[in-house]
């Protein structure tokens, strides 16, 4: 590893334990650990698994370490991956129902140059590896929405113990609009950053405004952003669905117990 992404890594570390305590200590773990399943997840695919069932089971367990080590707290960890699991499976849905309309897949004509004298018959299927990394580029987003709005309500529900849970769901979505424009700009911003270079690229090359959005590396990583974005919106109204099931739940059980 190059000294200076070490050096890097060493800092980021020492911040996290340091701002963060315990928490930041096992937010640096579940780095770690999901970096590991990223890669058997990539190992996977390249050995001929099915990309849609390794990414789904690997997705299931990047969710579960982000949300469960990132809280302490039982309630908001367990709301947070209940919707998450669900918005999970409503972007699976989606992927496969836009990704063959899409034809983002394999590589483009800016590629030519890199890929020259490389052999493209590695035995997967272009589509299989984009569905993969469409799915993956969203958790992160997704746990974080998912995280904020369990949080936000379990702190509501525990200041206001007379609160009307049928307008509990109200309240999500009253905390979710706090969070979606800042979730929104993060992935918007971290999207234009990386491909800044390649931006630049497409000026320098004089390419019209028709050709800069059809060409098929902006339009795949738009098409993974915006999968992004309906991610982290779907996630607000599940999220704050889920608390208010739970809630009612919980609340029934209480009272057929004499609580």
């Amino acid at each position: 590893m190059h000294s200076a992404t070490l050096i890097l890594m060493l800092i980021l570390a020492l911040l996290m334990i340091i701002v963060g305590g315990a928490t930041g200590v096992r937010a640096f773990l579940s780095i770690i650990f999901n970096f590991a399943i990223l890669f058997l997840n990539i190992a996977l695919i390249a050995w001929g698994f099915p990309a849609l069932v390794i990414t789904s089971i690997s997705g299931l367990i990047i969710l579960a370490t982000t949300i469960f080590m990132g809280s302490d707290d039982e309630q908001i960890t367990q709301n947070a991956f209940y919707s998450s699991v669900l918005v999970l499976m409503v972007l699976i849905g989606l992927i496969l129902l836009l990704q063959p309309h899409l034809l983002v897949h394999g590589f483009a004509n800016e590629n030519n140059e890199d890929l020259e004298g490389m052999s493209l018959l590695i035995g997967i299927k272009f589509s299989d590896v984009m569905l993969a990394t469409m799915m993956v580029s969203s958790l992160g987003a997704v746990a974080e929405a998912a995280i904020a709005v369990s949080a936000g309500l379990q702190e509501l529900i525990e200041t206001t113990p007379d609160l009307d849970y049928s307008k509990l769901f109200v309240h999500g979505y009253e905390i979710g609009k706090e969070i979606i424009g800042t979730a929104l700009n993060t992935l918007f911003f971290g999207f234009f950053g990386s491909f800044l270079g390649l931006f630049i690229w497409y000026v320098k090359l004089k390419y019209s405004f028709s050709e800069f959005i059809n060409n098929k590396i902006f339009a795949a990583e738009l098409s993974m952003i915006l999968i992004g974005f309906i991610g982290v919106i779907s996630t607000v109204p599940l999220t704050a669905w889920v608390m208010q099931l739970r809630q009612r739940k919980q609340k029934n059980c209480n009272d057929e117990s004499g609580w």
